[in-house]
C-alpha cells in the first residue's frame, strides 16, 4: 500500500482537493461558531491555514518527496500534532480526522503506518471525548475507553489491508508468472509445431526411401532371380537344340520360372507374403524352395531343421526365406564347382538362425568387398536382416565353399483381439 506510484492517479482528488475542503469547512465553522470570540477565532483559523500550509509544502507541491519515507514521517507528524491541537480546542475539528487516516493508510508503509495510524485515532478519540469531566479517575477511564475503541479497530485495519496487499502482490505475481509461462508455452508449441513438421517432412521421405529400398529388394529376389534362371535355362535348352527331351525340359523350366517370377512380383507389388509362406511354415517354405532349385540346377540340396518348429513375425520369416532364396542363387550363380549345399535352420531359446553352406570354389576376399563387388543381392539380404534386429555373416576360403548365417530375434508374432 506505500508508495504513490500505483494509486496517485486514482486518489489524486484525495490528496489535493478533499484535505483543503475539510480545513475550508472547518474554518467556516468556526468562524459560525466563534464569530463573537474574535482571539479564539484568530488563533482557530490561523491552525487551520498553518495545516494547509504544512500540506502544501510538504506534499502537493512536491510529489518526488512522497517517495521518501522520512520526509512522510514528519509530514503526518505534523499534521497530527495540528489536529490534536485543533480538536483539543473544538472538538468539530474531529471531522477533519479522515484526511489524517487517508494519509496515514495511503503514504508511509507498513509497519510505520500503524504508529500514524494511532496517533490519527488518538485525535478522533480526543475529538469524540468532549464534554467528559477528565479530572475524575471515571472520566479518564472513559477517556481511555474511546481511544481503545478508536485505535484498535483502526490498527486492526491497517494489518488486514497489509494482508490483502500481501495476498493481491502474491497474486499478481503468480498472474505474472502464468503470463510468462504461457507465452513460453506458446513459444515452444510453435517451435514443436514447426519441428512437427520437420519430423512429418523427415519421415514421408524416409518413408520414401524406405519403400524404395523394399521394393529393390523385392525386385531383386523375384524378377532378377527368375530372370537369371529363365535366362540360365534358355542357355541350357540352345544347347540341347539337338536333343528334343533335353530341350523341351530346359523350355519347360524357362517357363515355370517366368510364371513364379510374375506371381512372386506381383506378391510383392502387393506386400503379400511369399507363396510358399501361404501354405506352409518357414521350415516347409525353405524345403520347398531348396527341392525346387536342387530339381532345377541338379545340385542336391538339403534342409536340416533343429529346436522346437515355431513360429515367428510375418516379417522375419519373409526376410529368412528371401535370405535361403537368395543364398542358393548365389550358388547356382557364383559358386561354380558346388555339389551340394545344406541349409539349417535352428530354432533357438531366443533367436532363429539360418545357415546355408555350399562346397564351392569360395573367394578369398573380404565380405564387405565381396557385398560392394558382387552386386545387390549380399546388400538387400544384410538390409532385411539388420532391419530387424538381427545380424548376417558371410564366411568364404578359396576351395571351401561359402557359407551365410542370418540371425534374426525369435520374437512371437502379435496377436490382435
Amino acid at each position: 500500500m506505500a508508495g504513490p506510484a500505483g494509486w496517485e492517479q486514482r486518489f489524486r482528488p484525495m490528496v489535493t482537493v478533499v484535505p483543503y475542503v475539510l480545513l475550508a469547512v472547518m474554518a467556516a465553522l468556526t468562524i459560525a461558531f466563534k464569530h463573537d470570540q474574535p482571539g479564539s477565532l484568530a488563533i482557530d483559523l490561523a491552525l487551520c491555514a498553518a495545516a494547509a500550509v504544512w500540506s502544501l509544502a510538504l506534499f502537493t507541491l512536491h510529489p518526488a518527496w512522497r517517495d521518501r519515507i522520512g520526509v512522510m514521517g514528519v509530514f503526518l507528524a505534523g499534521l497530527i500534532v495540528f489536529g490534536l491541537v485543533m480538536v483539543l480546542r473544538n472538538p468539530w475539528f474531529g471531522f477533519y480526522t479522515p484526511a489524517l487516516y487517508f494519509y496515514a493508510y495511503r503514504i508511509i508503509g507498513w509497519p510505520r503506518e500503524l504508529y500514524f495510524v494511532a496517533g490519527v485515532a488518538v485525535v478522533a478519540g480526543t475529538a469524540q471525548s468532549g464534554g467528559l469531566e477528565l479530572g475524575s479517575w471515571v472520566g479518564r477511564l472513559e477517556y481511555l475507553g474511546i481511544l481503545a475503541v478508536n485505535v484498535v479497530p483502526m490498527c486492526l485495519v491497517a494489518w488486514m489491508g497489509e494482508i490483502g496487499a500481501r495476498y493481491y502482490a502474491s497474486r499478481e505475481a503468480a498472474l505474472r508468472e502464468a503470463r510468462e509461462a504461457n507465452a513460453r508455452l506458446a513459444a515452444a508449441l510453435a517451435e514443436n509445431a514447426a519441428l512437427q513438421e520437420r519430423l512429418v517432412e523427415q519421415a514421408r521421405a524416409a518413408g520414401v526411401l524406405d519403400e524404395r529400398a523394399r521394393m529393390a529388394r523385392e525386385i531383386h529376389d523375384t524378377l532378377a532371380q527368375s530372370l537369371t534362371g529363365i535366362v540360365t535355362q534358355l542357355q541350357a535348352a540352345e544347347q540341347a537344340a539337338d536333343d528334343p527331351a533335353a530341350w523341351r525340359r530346359h523350355h519347360a523350366a524357362a517357363t515355370s520360372l517366368a510364371r513364379e517370377g510374375l506371381t512372386e512380383a506381383r506378391r510383392s507389388v502387393n506386400e503379400l507374403r511369399p507363396e510358399p509362406l501361404e501354405t506352409g511354415r518357414l521350415a516347409d517354405a525353405i524345403t520347398e524352395v531348396a527341392a525346387t532349385w536342387s530339381a532345377r540346377h541338379s545340385i542336391p540340396a538339403q534342409v536340416t531343421v533343429t529346436g522346437e518348429t515355431r513360429t515367428m513375425r510375418p516379417e522375419a520369416e519373409v526376410a529368412l526365406l528371401r535370405v535361403a532364396q537368395e543364398a542358393l542363387a548365389n550358388v547356382a550363380k557364383h559358386a561354380g564347382t558346388a555339389t551340394r549345399v545344406g541349409l539349417t535352420l535352428s530354432y533357438m531359446d531366443r533367436q532363429v538362425a539360418l545357415d546355408v553352406r555350399d562346397d564351392g570354389r569360395g573367394f578369398d576376399h573380404p565380405a564387405a568387398q565381396v557385398e560392394r563387388d558382387g552386386g545387390f543381392g549380399l546388400v538387400a539380404m544384410r538390409q532385411r536382416i539388420e532391419a530387424l534386429s538381427g545380424t548376417l555373416q558371410i564366411e568364404s576360403e578359396v576351395g571351401g565353399g561359402t557359407g551365410i548365417s542370418a540371425c534374426l530375434p525369435a520374437e512371437a508374432p502379435e496377436v490382435r483381439s
